[in-house]
């Protein structure tokens, strides 16, 4: 444990002095292919907010420097208290006015916000999902006023996975389904909020299974996917090992449709990872940006600059949540800090709660739980996409249908 005998971060100071730079903090878990591509996409933002003099606070432009530290969050067994330790270091090293990207896990989310509270810094979280960090806004707002979350969360996520089962169903008639998600909160949040949608809207949940992180059989439940004959399949996972299922399923010839949202079958690369495997196979895109949407001309911009900044391997390699929820909290939080004319956090907060910005997922406003809201239309809220792998490796956006550009097919062995 860290003993706290250091005075509070300087952001208690509310006017920077001139040519004082704006500091934001990125504690999030590094070696996480979401937390990897999330803090590439703030070092994007940064230099471009930078080239362009900085952010105005009052009659003064200042530039923008950013600091990570890696907290592990994604590694199976690292204490919730590890991943507080790493946060806290950064906030006495650094002495940040603002988070952005943050953490990972949900659990460690919830578990930081009293961290959040007692150095009063605003933060955005782009990755963790859980619904209780926007429940534990509204219940004590004077003292988790400070945390905001511009990426989709576990509900938001099953009622686009819904819509897709709609469409499904509409298409294809079919109405037998499989849930098999990893054993943390988001992933389970998430599998109970569809499995609800299903039995409201007259589909059959056949089985629903949790795997702890780091599990690479998922075997058992597939035997028996076969047996009961579902007609679709919902893995939801973050962890790498998960493309092992669909590795198994190909080589078990499992008939049913894989639709879902699985980690390492998201990114433009999949495809030769897999080796055409993902042929087939509806994802969901938590966020746009990662997969470019023609709706959204900031998506296809934010997935293009990537490439020039970072390489095409690493554009390729983009993953499907966090990226550009991270990239657009830069953005928020020097907007904010601007209409503010402070650092001040109390400034900020209500200024942040004010905003309304064009972004990579589009239209960014936040609810009073301080969740950004998300929909369909991007013209009225951000947007999550769901896509479908074709042939020759392309992945074709399919919902919603105001940014559709393709349309769902039966993968040929299912036909």
């Amino acid at each position: 444990m860290l003993a706290i005998f250091v005075t509070l971060p300087h952001h208690a100071i509310a006017q920077l002095k001139p040519g004082e730079p704006i500091i934001l903090g990125v504690p999030t878990a590094l070696g996480s292919i979401e937390g990897r591509d999330g803090w590439m996409a703030i070092q994007m933002a940064r230099d471009e907010i930078n080239a362009k003099g900085g952010v105005v606070v009052g009659k003064t432009k200042h530039k923008i420097e950013v600091y990570s530290i890696d907290t592990r969050e994604h590694e199976p067994g690292i204490p919730v208290q590890d991943a507080l330790t790493a946060m806290e270091k950064l906030i006495l090293e650094k002495k940040p006015h603002a988070i952005v990207l943050g953490n990972f896990r949900s659990e460690v989310l919830l578990a930081a916000m009293d961290l959040i509270s007692k150095y009063k810094i605003p933060y955005i979280c782009s990755i963790a999902m859980s619904p209780l960090m926007q429940k534990k806004v509204l219940d004590d707002y004077d003292k988790y006023k400070y945390i905001f979350r511009n990426c989709i969360n576990a509900p938001y996520l099953a009622t686009y996975l819904g819509g897709v089962m709609g469409f499904v169903k509409k298409e294809f008639n079919f109405n037998k389904a499989y849930i098999i998600t990893q054993d943390v909160l988001w992933a389970k949040g998430t599998g109970q909020g569809l499995e609800k949608w299903y039995k409201e809207n007259g589909w059959e949940v056949i089985g629903f299974d949790t795997y702890a992180t780091g599990s690479s059989d998922f075997s058992p439940s597939l035997i028996k996917v076969r047996a009961q004959k579902a007609q679709v399949v919902v893995p939801i996972f973050d962890m790498p090992q998960s493309g092992v299922l669909l590795k198994q399923a190909r080589a078990m010839q499992i008939p049913a449709l894989l639709a879902g949202s699985t980690s390492p079958l998201a990114p433009e690369n999949a495809w030769e990872v897999f080796q055409g495997e993902v042929e087939g196979m509806i994802n969901m895109q938590y966020e746009v940006g990662p997969v470019p949407v023609k709706a959204v001309p900031k998506s296809v911009a934010f997935n293009e600059n990537f490439g020039k900044k970072w390489g095409e391997d690493a554009r390729k390699r983009l993953s499907h949540h966090g990226p550009a929820p991270s990239y657009d909290a830069v953005y928020i939080m020097a907007s904010a800090i601007e209409r503010a004319k402070s650092v001040d956090p109390d400034a900020v907060i209500s200024a942040l709660e004010k905003t309304d910005l064009s972004g990579v997922v589009g239209r960014i406003r936040f609810g009073k739980d301080h969740q950004v809201i998300y929909g369909y239309n991007p013209k009225e809220t951000a947007l999550g996409c769901g896509f479908q792998w074709k042939k020759p490796g392309k992945r074709v956006v399919i919902f919603p249908e105001v940014v559709a550009e393709g349309k769902i097919e039966l993968p040929a062995y299912m036909k």
